[in-house]
């Protein structure tokens, strides 16, 4: 009982229903169309408890979410000895990026994570694809690592740009899930422990990432079953659509 009045000394009833409906959400979003449980998280958690908390709450289900992915996608040695350099420069880039955090105003964050949400929903909306050959493969690991690591610290979302240059790699499924996940359990490890260093990562922020593990697990069962009365492309463009306008939101709520 002692834990229980501590979690809601912190959060509200209101802002636990927000929360636990968020992620019971993304978890029904990465089960029907595989998108990113973070990215589709943090723009309504953000607005429930602010950015801080958000980006604590979130850390447990994604890595959860994660680590099931990692375990029937396959080839996880083979993944970490082609990306060793891309996952090696993600350390110093989430670093930088989880100093910024500390230092700036968060309200300027939460602008860069609209940004990186809109752009994020462009991309996915708009159908793009290009190639890189296995010279730029190479050139361009530590740029992508480090690049991701950095937005990652700063604002949470692990999606850009390593999404669209693992894409521009034609990877096979397996290949791209794994390479994703690895790069998104790397992030969420460094990011545990940064969060918890800066003050962010609390005792009553971590009991309800922990609770959230159950609600990821249901929701990303439903999901797989939903997936065979809906078509996922026309579920993940609905959802796009919307992270589109909540990142477009953050970004005019800092604004105007």
């Amino acid at each position: 009982m002692t834990a229980v009045a501590d979690v809601l000394a912190v959060f509200t009833p209101g802002q636990l229903v927000a929360v636990f409906a968020t992620l019971g959400f993304a978890a029904l979003v990465k089960g029907v169309t595989g998108l990113g449980f973070s990215t589709t998280c943090l723009p309504f958690l953000v607005l429930a408890v602010g950015l801080e908390k958000a980006m604590a709450l979130v850390l447990l289900p994604s890595l959860a979410s994660n680590l099931i992915v990692m375990r029937a996608a396959g080839h996880f040695r083979e993944t970490v000895v082609r990306f060793r350099p891309m996952l090696a420069a993600t350390v110093p880039g989430l670093l930088l990026g989880l100093w910024v955090l500390g230092k700036v105003d968060t309200d300027s964050l939460v602008a860069v994570l609209g940004a990186v949400l809109v752009a994020y929903c462009l991309h996915g909306l708009s159908g793009a694809r290009f190639t890189l050959s296995a010279q730029a493969e190479r050139r361009l690991q530590p740029a992508s690592g480090f690049c991701t690591g950095l937005v990652n610290g700063m604002t949470g979302s692990q999606i850009l740009p390593v999404l669209p240059f693992l894409l521009s790699l034609n990877l096979t499924p397996d290949r791209f899930v794994q390479a994703m996940n690895v790069s998104f359990t790397l992030s969420s490890l460094i990011m545990a422990l940064g969060l918890s260093r800066l003050g962010y990562l609390t005792f009553e922020s971590a009991m309800v990432s922990a609770a959230g593990i159950l609600v990821v697990f249901a929701g990303t069962r439903f999901g797989t079953r939903v997936r065979s009365f809906l078509s996922p492309e026309t579920f993940r463009k609905i959802v796009l659509g919307l992270l589109l306008l909540l990142g477009a939101g953050l970004i005019a709520q800092q604004v105007v």
